[in-house]
């Protein structure tokens, strides 16, 4: 893959354009944010079991806020509604933020709108740790983590400092080399990860499981531990927008702007691979979603990361939640096969579609 570095550098808006920008997000939060609180709704409510839907407002009401509306709902359907539906749901809008808020960072970073959060070596590292812990006679679990998921976040970790350390050349990593490297350390890491497949066995289900994704085994523990990382680390990109602006119109330009470019880079790619380690730990790796919805927000409002950020951060849950909802009315199939089947053809459309005014 080769970076474009003209790609998505902003160009000079004239008045008239950052207006409409403004209107155009404010529009797209706005319309956002009702279609996430309907899907939630809707993701809460809906499962195998039948919860009538006044009885799953007052269990998440009884929950909350400690209100008793008078119960009229059984304790498993409480069970059901609170310890199984609710943390799916919100581990799926964190792991939609997540991967969407990776993507626009990464491709802000590379230069590059072919970017995801796995260019680097995520994915496979992550992969390779999830197969190694299968593989491993140990069975533990700490704060609701299992080996599984601490192995994969350690392993998305150490894929993406490999490739960074290995990229570096007199103190700073030119994309072309970041970018060769993670490609290099990746299919490594795949070989790694086809070798522990081979070995796995019986167990071989269970890493293709992770592999395909999905939020069956989402808890509360689990939500606990990655919550945090992701706003953490998604708050801390959001204040550096002013530096990913920057760094679009290529290193020179930014350095002139008074960016220290290489301190930058390094922590908004360590920011970038935090919150993607943190989500495919819980999630297993779900693509297209770090990949389309940065772009589309980018078609729509332009490429100012002040806007770009949040807004993709509230279409990568917007998508993950849809997503998760379609999986779970298929019979509960795997995530990353929905986000694949939805994602796919509507960036081949969006490619065939793209106006002349932003260039690919």
């Amino acid at each position: 893959m080769t970076t474009n570095s003209g790609a998505l550098a902003p160009a000079r808006p004239s008045v008239a354009w950052v207006g409409r920008a403004r209107r155009r997000s404010i529009l797209l939060a706005g319309s956002g944010v009702l279609v996430l609180v309907v899907v939630a709704c809707v993701g809460v409510a809906m499962g195998s079991v039948a919860i009538a839907p006044l009885d799953t407002l007052a269990i998440v009401t009884h929950r909350l806020f400690g209100l008793d509306l008078g119960r009229t709902w059984s304790a498993s359907a409480e069970t059901i509604v609170w310890d199984l539906r609710v943390p799916r749901v919100l581990t799926s809008l964190v792991v939609g933020t997540a991967l969407a808020v990776a993507g626009a960072t990464f491709q802000g970073l590379l230069r590059n709108p072919l970017a995801d959060p796995y260019v680097l070596g995520t994915a496979s590292g992550a992969a390779l740790g999830a197969a190694i812990a299968v593989l491993l006679p140990i069975r533990m679990v700490v704060l609701g983590f299992g080996l599984l998921q601490g192995l994969a976040f350690v392993g998305a970790l150490a894929s993406i400092y490999t490739v960074y350390r290995l990229s570096r050349i007199g103190g700073l990593s030119p994309l072309t080399s970041l970018l060769l490297t993670g490609y290099a350390v990746g299919s490594l890491l795949a070989a790694g990860l086809a070798t522990a497949m081979y070995l796995s066995g019986a167990a071989l289900r269970q890493i293709f499981s992770y592999l395909m994704g999905g939020f069956d085994a989402a808890s509360w523990p689990q939500l606990a531990g990655t919550l945090p990382l992701v706003a953490a680390g998604c708050a801390l990109i959001l204040v550096r927008a002013r530096s990913l602006n920057g760094l679009l119109l290529g290193e020179e330009t930014a350095a002139h702007l008074g960016i220290d470019v290489g301190r930058e880079r390094a922590v908004l790619l360590a920011l970038a691979s935090l919150i993607t380690a943190a989500a495919v730990a819980v999630s297993g790796l779900i693509g297209f979603v770090g990949l389309v919805v940065p772009h589309v927000v980018r078609l729509i409002v332009g490429p100012n990361a002040r806007l770009v950020l949040p807004l993709s951060a509230l279409g990568g849950a917007v998508l993950l939640a849809v997503a998760d909802l379609i999986a779970r009315s298929a019979g509960d199939i795997p995530v990353g096969i929905v986000t694949a089947l939805i994602g796919a053809p509507f960036f081949i459309v969006l490619l065939r579609r793209a106006r002349s005014g932003y260039e690919l």
